[in-house]
């Protein structure tokens, strides 16, 4: 068991901001980095640590077109380049 947990303090997602993504590209949420306030209000929308969302479209910058749990939102750039995802 001690070896099993040595490897999983190595082991790290590699993580990458949701403005950085693709259009049709599918992730998993690392982390939110937005302000309390805010961050709760997506939270409630079903956006929590581990949700898989698609990028469906991407408009401007860093404003994208999200599908997350069979909805789709836009989300600026103010908010898309302070949340980090791991690209599956």
């Amino acid at each position: 068991m001690h070896a099993f947990l040595s490897c999983l303090k190595h082991f790290r997602r590699i993580c990458m901001l949701l403005s950085q993504m693709e259009k049709r590209q599918h992730c998993l949420i690392c982390k939110l980095n937005l302000e309390e306030s805010l961050a709760h209000r997506l939270e409630a929308l079903g956006m929590t640590e581990h949700s898989k969302l698609e990028v469906v479209n991407r408009k401007g910058k860093g404003t994208l077109i999200i599908k997350l749990r069979g909805s789709q939102y836009a989300l600026g750039e103010d908010i898309t380049k302070n949340i980090e995802v791991e690209k599956i």
